[in-house]
């Protein structure tokens, strides 16, 4: 067994790419859920546990990681941080800063939470791999989206540092930064676009899981563009 990996929004367009990519590569996968509804969204697997948790809360994030870090069989080997989200809207000027905050908050604050709670359990088995979600819009934004813009830019600063304080205690620290993905969801808002250029969920979980294995363990504070030809 390769371990186990938490996998925050693991059951997501995204998510479940990841999680698929990773059980199939012998992880053992933590996912926590916001609403039981979610557990239709991945197949049943013995190496995958699905557990209830708020990501916004230190304790609730706190206790999903000590689950993952449970299996002395399977340590906590790799984190993977995919929560956040985007909301249309508009220019600065006319934007408030409630629904700035609102944007950053969630793009930075589960990241951040999850980091904190499973830093410990990282060290204390000798290291692991961070892998964050940011986004192209992180440096190359788009008008109408700056609480986006900012709350993605500042995963990449979470992950810079994370790199720098912890390069000696073997915990690597890397981002990845997708394009359009090709899901339904975003199917369903550009129904007009040329989807095949695109980059797919399974796409984007290779790289992930690259960056959670041994082969990449001298890659850290990396800001990895996983665009496809979007």
């Amino acid at each position: 067994m390769a371990g186990s990996a938490l996998v925050t929004g693991g059951t997501g367009g995204l998510g479940a790419a990841v999680t698929t990519a990773l059980l199939d590569a012998g992880w053992r996968v933590v996912v926590p859920l916001h609403d039981e509804r979610e557990r239709d969204r991945v197949p049943a697997h013995e190496r995958l546990l699905l557990e209830r948790a708020d990501l916004f809360d230190a304790a609730s994030a706190s206790a999903v990681a000590a689950l993952a870090a449970g299996d002395g069989a399977a340590p906590l080997r790799a984190v993977v941080n995919l929560v956040g989200g985007f909301s249309a809207g508009e220019r600065v000027h006319a934007t408030p800063a409630e629904d700035f905050e609102a944007q950053v908050r969630l793009n930075l604050r589960p990241t951040y939470v999850v980091c904190h709670a499973t830093l410990e359990h990282l060290l204390a088995g000798g290291g692991g791999a961070i892998v964050c979600v940011s986004a192209r819009a992180a440096v190359r934004p788009f008008a109408g989206a700056a609480g986006y813009v900012v709350g993605k830019a500042a995963v990449l600063a979470l992950v810079d540092a994370l790199a720098v304080e912890y390069r000696n205690d073997g915990i690597r620290a890397n981002a990845i930064l997708p394009s359009v993905i090709d899901t339904p969801a975003n199917r369903r808002s550009m129904p007009d676009a040329d989807h095949s250029r695109w980059v797919t969920p399974q796409q984007v979980a290779t790289v992930v899981r690259f960056l959670c294995e041994d082969a990449s363990q001298a890659v850290s504070g990396a800001h990895v563009p996983v665009y496809g030809r979007a």
